[in-house]
């Protein structure tokens, strides 16, 4: 039994397989760390699978599996979940994009309690060092697609992370592309993640796999997991869901305060109306901001949260910046493109209720 299996998926990769295992190798070595190297090859028509086969005679900790089926990366990837001789699994590119010194410390992190620790370009400290404009540009929007069901994780696509074997033993996972953490946070068993920054460097050999199918797929991906939580009521997504639901119900009991404080400031305390619009708006604030952070967004670990005032103080300035969305959408829609003043009105709630849960969930309440 290993401390840690490293899986390392290959398709053609006869130029890097020999570098990674050697720097992965010295990293166990430098560490004392009781390591497994699994290479899980799509039956590569290179010499990755001979190179392989080659270091194996000197390195008895390293597995080989040659898969002759169903290619694709994330395949391999859950195969090598299968196969790990370890209860911990590490997952990372054979291209040299992923630093294995940072091997030790993810298997630390595990160690320390987390289900899966994550590598992340995307965060203080992380980076991409020489990608071309449009790959960066379909990882920031692949980003973005994967943070609205995991907003707490700035980098839910990374294909370099570590995670106990638990998380995806009784996993219905249906790999498919490139993202297959994606799939491991939607339906895998978890509660605690970590980021750890990491700069990725674009390959120095061989070539890219990405193209039209890959987005395509990734789409599926995403689709797949929000339809996958409807049903999974325990899963991360669906606690994303609930969140959503209810931001959406505290806005309506918002809107009432805001009705019910403006009749009667108007109606029976006679408060002229720009007075009585200003107090009516910031009490339905106030309400709301009660509301979301003793109901919405309450974890029973407010200390992990920034200070109550903090929150208070973000929740609203968002709430003005919301506000001021819905103004400048109702009137350049109806004014500028001819489009009924009262659908123009319901479009810019829409847009301003998709801006305040959004920059709420990753600014007011975020976890510190």
């Amino acid at each position: 039994m290993y401390d840690l299996t490293v899986i390392i998926p290959t398709f053609k990769e006869e130029s890097n397989i020999g570098a990674i295992i050697e720097s992965v190798d010295a990293v166990f070595l430098h560490n004392r760390i009781n390591g497994e190297i699994l290479i899980v090859d799509d039956n590569s028509p290179d010499r990755t699978i001979e190179r392989v086969r080659e270091l194996q005679k000197s390195k008895p900790h390293l597995s080989l599996v040659v898969r002759t089926a169903d290619p694709g990366l994330s395949q391999s990837v859950v195969e090598g979940f299968r196969r790990g001789q370890s209860d911990t699994l590490l997952v990372m590119d054979a291209d040299l994009s992923h630093p294995p010194a940072l091997i030790p410390v993810m298997l630390g992190e595990i160690r320390e309690g987390n289900d899966i620790v994550i590598g992340s370009r995307y965060m203080q400290g992380g980076g991409i060092k020489k990608w071309p404009l449009k790959r960066r540009a379909i990882s920031l929007g692949a980003t973005f697609l994967g943070r609205l069901l995991f907003p707490e994780i700035h980098d839910p696509v990374s294909g370099f992370f570590a995670l106990k074997k638990s998380v995806v033993a009784s996993a219905p996972l249906k790999p498919k592309g490139y993202k297959i953490l994606l799939e491991v946070l939607g339906k895998g068993s978890w509660q605690k993640a970590k980021e750890i920054p990491f700069e990725f460097v674009d390959r120095a050999a061989g070539s890219s796999k990405l193209g039209m199918r890959t987005i395509v797929e990734y789409a599926e991906q995403v689709t797949d997991n929000a339809r996958f939580s409807w049903n999974h009521h325990e899963s991360v997504v669906w606690q994303e869901w609930v969140k959503l639901f209810k931001f959406g119900a505290v806005g309506l009991s918002g809107i009432i305060v805001n009705e019910g404080v403006l009749i009667y400031l108007r109606g029976y305390a006679y408060v002229i109306l720009p007075v009585a619009s200003i107090i009516a708006i910031e009490l339905s604030i106030l309400s709301n901001f009660a509301l979301n952070d003793s109901w919405t967004f309450r974890t029973g670990q407010q200390h992990a949260l920034p200070h109550w005032w903090q929150r208070l103080f973000s929740f609203q300035v968002v709430s003005i910046g919301g506000a001021a969305i819905n103004f400048v959408i109702l009137n350049a829609l109806a004014l500028y493109a001819g489009v009924d003043y009262r659908i123009a009105n319901i479009l810019g709630i829409l847009v301003a209720f998709a801006w305040n849960f959004w920059v709420n969930r990753r600014v007011t309440w975020k976890r510190l």
